[in-house]
């Protein structure tokens, strides 16, 4: 097992890295915006807080096939920047990624695939990596999961055959301590290192948001389980500074604010002000011209 400390979240990142970092927060901003405002259909959950995540392994896992959860735009960005696609697919408009029919949970495009089912896309993934190892094409299976889905068996039996095949599979864990309304603390027992290290499976927590020093640490583990050294569990002690979806944040408001003191963004933004400005208003009117765009589009159903 290996943990990385806190502490490390200022170390200067490119206008790049934090641009689509400041892309992805600002689009989810945007989100919430236009499901207030009757634009989406259906719920919607957002990565806020979370998005350094995708953005700092995109690099490391490349090339890959990435399954997603239902908190999954980040995700989806950071692999593709397609913002124009995914917020079409969510609004249900002409360019959607997939015809309108998958809104803000169910994505697929080559090289990702996106499900509000916790837990199921663990053996697919561990599916897409065994075809991987033997086609000998050099990509991993990334999963992302979040604290919640390790109480879902399938998981375990998962990492069971991936452990047993040493399979090319990155298990990612966001765990922001709370599944939907439940504490981490009320529904887990023990901790998700000790889970991996029952199957043999390499283990390495993250417990900062610094970019530059997740892709350092990173490196090597993920390059080792392309080169055949078996599955590697990420953990990622991580925030939701959101609601679960939309607007239902059950937290109560003293735990909200204590939440929103951890915000990645204000350590960044104390330590590279001039830049954080800059780059920020770059990606705030960036989003805030996707969306008129977008939604000027006409409706993949035929309405008004």
């Amino acid at each position: 097992m290996v943990t990385s400390g806190r502490g490390t979240t200022t170390e200067w990142v490119s206008d790049e890295d934090l641009g689509l970092a400041l892309f992805i927060r600002h689009f989810e901003r945007t989100l919430l915006r236009l499901v207030a405002e009757g634009h989406v259909r259906g719920t919607t959950h957002t990565c806020l807080g979370q998005e350094y995540i995708p953005v700092a392994l995109a690099p490391l896992i490349a090339p890959a096939f990435v399954f997603s959860n239902h908190r999954g735009h980040g995700h989806y960005l950071a692999q593709f920047g397609d913002g124009e696609g995914l917020l079409a697919e969510i609004t249900g408009r002409d360019g959607a990624v997939c015809g309108g029919r998958g809104g803000s949970q169910h994505i697929y495009r080559p090289g990702f695939c996106s499900t509000g089912v916790q837990g199921e896309n663990v053996p697919v993934a561990l599916g897409a990596a065994v075809h991987s190892q033997r086609r000998r094409d050099g990509r991993v299976a990334v999963v992302y999961t979040g604290d919640g889905t390790w109480g879902q068996g399938v998981v375990y039996e998962a990492l069971n055959i991936a452990q047993l095949l040493r399979a090319p599979l990155v298990v990612v864990v966001e765990n922001n301590g709370i599944a939907q309304s439940t504490p981490t603390g009320r529904a887990m027992s023990g901790t998700i290192a000790a889970r991996a290290a029952a199957f043999g499976v390499r283990f390495h927590r993250v417990d900062h948001a610094c970019i530059a020093t997740i892709r350092r640490e990173l490196r090597e583990p993920v390059e080792r389980t392309r080169a055949g050294d078996g599955p590697l569990v990420v953990e990622f002690r991580t925030w939701r500074l959101g609601p679960h979806s939309k607007g239902d944040d059950t937290r109560p408001p003293a735990e909200v604010a204590r939440v929103q003191r951890h915000d990645w963004t204000l350590a960044y933004r104390a330590s590279h002000p001039e830049q954080f400005d800059r780059v920020d208003d770059t990606q705030r009117r960036r989003v805030d011209e996707l969306a008129e765009a977008v939604l000027q589009r006409p409706r993949v159903d035929g309405e008004r």
